[in-house]
């Protein structure tokens, strides 16, 4: 049984992807941060329709908690899988902050830093040894590493890492076979950022060669493929995901 971690899959493109995966036959246990409620809600979508999932709570800006959370994920791939390794991880959490490059502050610096560049980084690191031969690592990017958008300066350069990041993955984790990719959206109705207004979606659908916002089912296709053997001959790619944006 193939099982994957998917960090963040409580709400937005994380929930979609917990869901598409599902309906690929395969397991998932799926973090949140703060909202349990949310969490139990997608466990129960991905029940009803036959899968099988499992909530776990994470705090991907805490590395001092990964070793805990490796030791979950062991006895929960034990106990509800029968399983003692996984086939993917999907480093997905993540939050946005629009502040002129010119006030950010140190500490919003640094959350930044921890959520998007170094929780992936040591995330990966820690469940690396459970990782079976042939599994699959996905890293949620971002659009705003081409396409340079005024008030997201660090968001972006972390991303921008993450995607250099992958690279290396891909290059290091070879010898096993594992795979990384980047799945890099472009804009998404989603929370992220405090969500769209009217004005700001109009904005995008003109920006957007196909006319349109995209939906977190959109990415959570690529992400789902990319995790499957569909992608299995992909490695070290960053996939933009944005119907056109800004072409």
């Amino acid at each position: 049984m193939s099982v994957i971690v998917i960090t963040g899959g409580s709400r937005g493109i994380g929930a979609s992807a917990a869901e598409h995966i599902a309906r690929r036959g395969m397991g998932v246990i799926l973090t949140y941060n703060a909202d349990s409620q949310a969490a139990a809600t997608v466990v129960e979508r991905i029940e009803r329709v036959g899968g099988k999932a499992v909530a776990l709570k994470l705090d991907v800006s805490d590395v001092g908690s990964f070793e805990a959370f490796r030791q979950s994920v062991v006895l929960t791939l034990r106990d509800t899988w029968d399983a003692t390794t996984l086939s993917g991880l999907v480093n997905n959490a993540g939050y946005g902050l629009f502040n002129p490059l010119a006030t950010v502050t140190q500490a919003q610096f640094d959350g930044l830093f921890n959520v998007h560049l170094k929780g992936p980084f040591f995330l990966t690191q820690t469940l690396l040894p459970l990782f079976s031969e042939n599994a699959s690592i996905v890293n949620l990017s971002s659009a705003t590493t081409r396409v340079a958008t005024a008030g997201v300066a660090p968001y972006a350069a972390f991303k921008g890492g993450l995607e250099v990041l992958t690279r290396y993955m891909a290059k290091e984790f070879g010898e096993r076979r594992i795979r990384a990719n980047a799945v890099s959206p472009g804009a998404i109705r989603t929370e992220l950022g405090g969500g769209l207004n009217a004005e700001f979606e109009a904005q995008l659908r003109a920006q957007t060669a196909l006319g349109r916002v995209g939906e977190p089912e959109d990415v959570a296709h690529v992400i789902a493929m990319l995790l499957s053997e569909e992608g299995a001959w992909i490695n070290a790619q960053t996939l933009e995901v944005s119907g056109g944006y800004n072409i």
